[in-house]
Formats: structure tokens, sequence, C-alpha cells
């Protein structure tokens, strides 16, 4: 009796861009081994490669340009999708050789494509798929999207005309995601989205319901919500992308009663008043300086992180020094900056006023100077406390954790000997005994391994 030995599909992926464009990828792979194909770690043994791109700014574009060429030269089989994919123009141009083109959030495009190429094996076993999905990310952490598209019209992004208007995700579906991936073993929750506060927006705060409880689909109720489910396993929940609109306000005496992180990843963008009206900013005429104040009287542990760009067409000397007059008022935590890019399709391309990129740079570095010195007197001020740290990298001789303070990959870090015996994904409990411009220094405190 002869046996017929199944060769099983398999799909290279390469995945590019933010925190959201890596939780479409998620999905997409989570689809394909559901549908019983196998992924390849390289392009010479995929039967076709799948590139979630991106085309925010044109260094990304660049980027994914050059990895769909490396892919079409190593494979020669190559499905392209995301933001980039939306100018489906400039890639075929570019290599008119892809098999397909999709725009961001298509799963069942994509899914489609690679049938069209790479038929779907029989008899998939979708049980051996786990209810979390297939993700990129470590076991401990994840990143839970809530909502795709943006209904603002900012002068420097393009992002709505390629990832269209805010539709939120409905809310059991967030919250099963979310249960799903604490029982795997996560320990932080990353909710994101392109506008995290306007979720529900768009179903104007229709009422959902989870485990038989009604929830209004609004930031509040939902983060309120995976704070309660998060606290039975001791995990966290930080919020990021969040436009200071009023209501955020809610979400401060959650943070000061520990239900979620005390963490807020606000993009201010600037301070002018003159330069947010010509980003056409969201809350451009709010006294940010003011909430600032009232959610630290609220929550004096809150950590907050912004994002700023200079160089905006008409930024004049006095516009960027009302910038860095709000830096050193605000006293802001974690700050990222930008010296502003011409994106293809921008229309604030089109203001007058364009800043030499070279006063541009002069400016970003003096904004970070001037950054790095609020960072170091923020940090000083932690040592000789204990504080509860995520542990994400264990070596021979050094341990690397994250505080409630510091979100994967962009904020800073804490630093341990190790003595032994710590995992990847512990809670432990260390005291600060140094710092420097953006990470802590901090000694184990014996015992002291929370989960």
């Amino acid at each position: 009796m002869s046996t017929i030995n199944k060769i099983t599909p398999k799909v290279g992926f390469v995945s590019l861009g933010c925190p959201k464009a890596l939780v479409d990828s998620e999905q997409i792979l989570t689809q394909l081994r559901a549908e019983g194909y196998d992924i390849s770690p390289t392009y010479s043994d995929a039967d076709l490669v799948v590139i979630n791109t991106c085309g925010f700014i044109d260094s990304a574009v660049e980027e994914s340009l050059d990895a769909i060429g490396e892919a079409l030269a190593e494979n020669g089989k190559v499905i392209v999708t995301g933001c980039l994919g939306a100018k489906s123009d400039l890639v075929k141009k570019a290599h008119p050789q892809v098999l397909a083109v999709t725009g961001p959030h298509a799963l069942n495009e994509v899914m489609s494509a690679v049938h069209a190429h790479l038929p779907q094996p029989h008899d998939p076993y979708t049980s051996l798929i786990p209810p979390q999905g297939i993700r990129l990310t470590p076991s401990h952490y994840a990143y839970v999207k809530i909502s795709e598209g943006c209904n603002h019209r900012c002068t420097f992004c393009i992002i709505p005309s390629m990832r269209g208007d805010l539709i939120s995700r409905p809310l059991d579906q967030v919250m099963q995601e979310s249960e799903n991936l604490i029982k795997a073993g996560v320990k932080e929750l990353l909710v994101i989205s392109q506008d995290t506060s306007a979720y529900g927006v768009d179903v104007k705060y229709r009422t959902g319901f989870w485990r038989g409880r009604p929830i209004k689909t609004r930031m509040t109720e939902l983060v309120s919500a995976l704070g309660d489910l998060a606290s039975d396993s001791n995990a966290w929940v930080r919020l990021h992308y969040v436009y200071p609109y009023p209501h955020v306000d809610e979400v401060i005496p959650l943070m000061a009663d520990g239900k979620i992180l005390p963490y807020l990843d606000v993009p201010f963008q600037h301070a002018s008043p003159r330069i947010l009206r010509a980003m056409k900013r969201p809350a451009s005429s709010e006294n940010n300086l003011t909430r600032i104040q009232e959610w630290r009287s609220i929550c004096p542990e809150i950590t907050l992180r912004s994002t700023f760009i200079v160089g905006f067409p008409g930024e004049t000397n006095a516009d960027f020094e009302e910038l860095l007059d709000f830096l050193k008022e605000a006293q802001l935590d974690r700050v990222g900056c930008f010296a502003y890019s011409p994106v293809e399709g921008a229309r604030a391309n089109a203001l007058e006023g364009h800043v030499p990129e070279k006063l541009k740079e002069e400016r970003r570095a003096r904004l970070m100077g001037v950054q790095e010195e609020i960072s170091s007197a923020r940090l000083l001020r932690k040592v000789g406390r204990r504080m509860t740290v995520l542990v994400d990298a264990v070596g021979e001789d050094e341990i690397v954790a994250r505080s409630s303070a510091d979100a994967p990959e962009i904020d800073g870090l804490v630093y341990l000997p190790n003595t032994g015996g710590i995992k990847i994904g512990q809670f432990v409990e260390v005291e600060i005994i140094g710092s420097d411009t953006h990470d802590l220094h901090a000694n184990l405190i014996p015992s002291r391994v929370i989960s």
C-alpha cells in the first residue's frame, strides 16, 4: 500500500512599518496557517512571498520598494500589500513583475491573491492554530488594534488616503482577542489605532456586549473593561496614539486606580497655535499645558509621551521657540521628534514658507537636546525608588526589562544584573540605583519575582 507524500505550500513573509501594520501582518499569517500553509523563514524555501509595506514617508517608501526588489530577485513571486500598496501605480511602475498589489488592512484581497498563485492545500488543520493567532511580537506582549483608519485630515499626513476613514472594531471582538492573548501568557496589551480616542465615533458609541454585560463602544468603557480583564492575570494595559480630546480626562482616574498603566502616548505635534492650525490638528485650541497639569494632579505617576514635527512649512523661529518653551513647561517624560518630510500627496506640501533642510535638522537637534536634559532630570528622580518591571531579555550577565513608563522599542529600558532564576515575561520588583539620559539601572529585590 503506497502513501502519497503531501507537500505543504510555503509562503515567505516580510512585515514593514508601524505596529498597526504589524497587526495586519499577524492577521494574514494567522489566516495562512489556518488554511494549511506553512510560513517559510527564507526566500529560497518559499513558493511565493507576501510583503506588507509602509508608505508613510519617503524613506519608508524606499525601504519598501527595496524589499520588494530583493524578494523578486531572490524568489521571483511576490504579492504586495500595506500602505504603499495604496499607491499601486508606483509599485507596479517600479516592479512590474509583482503578482498582485493590495492596500492596507486587506486580508481577503491578500488571501485571494495567494489562492490564485498558490492554491490552498486540502484539509487544513485549523486546530493547529492557537486562539491568539500567529504573532510577530515576543510571547509576553502584544499589540491590540481597536480601529482602522482616521477621520482627521492633518495636512502632513496621507494615512487616511491609504487606510480610509475610521472603522472601529466591534467591542466583543477586541475583548475576545485580548482574552485569548492573556490566556496564552501575554503580560502586556498595547492598545493601538490611528486615533485611539475616537474609538466608537463611527458607530455613534453603540452598546456592545461582553460576557452578557452591556458596554458602550467608546474608549473609556473599552479601556475599563480591558483593565478588569487584565487585572485577573496581573497583566498591563498600555494606551498609544491618544489624541487629547476632552474625554481623555476620563481615563486618568483609571490609571490612578491601577486599572491600566499610568502611561499616555499623546501626539501633540507642535505647540504654536498658528502651526497647529496649519497642520489642521484636532484639539489645536486646547490648552494642553493645563490638561497636563490636571492629569498629573489626578495621577502623579503618569508617564507622558509625545511626538513633534519641526520644520513644518511656515514655521518661524518664533514658532519653534514657542515649541521649546512648551517642552520646558510641560516636562514630558518621553519625546520623539521628526523633521518635516514632504510626503507625496500631503496637502502641507502646497503651503508657503518651506524650511531649508539644514535648518530643519538644526531645530530637531535643538529640541532633542532640550528634551534630553528634561528626560535625564526626570529619570534621576527615580533613583532610590522601588518599582515593578517586566523582563524583556535575559543575558548571561544582564537582564533587560521595562517599567510602566517604557513602551517596547520606543522608550527606555531598565538594566539589572542577572543573579539567576529570572525568565523572560516575568514581573520582578527592583530598586533603582542609577539613571542616564533614557534608561535606568537597578538591582533585583530578592524574593520579589511577582509572576
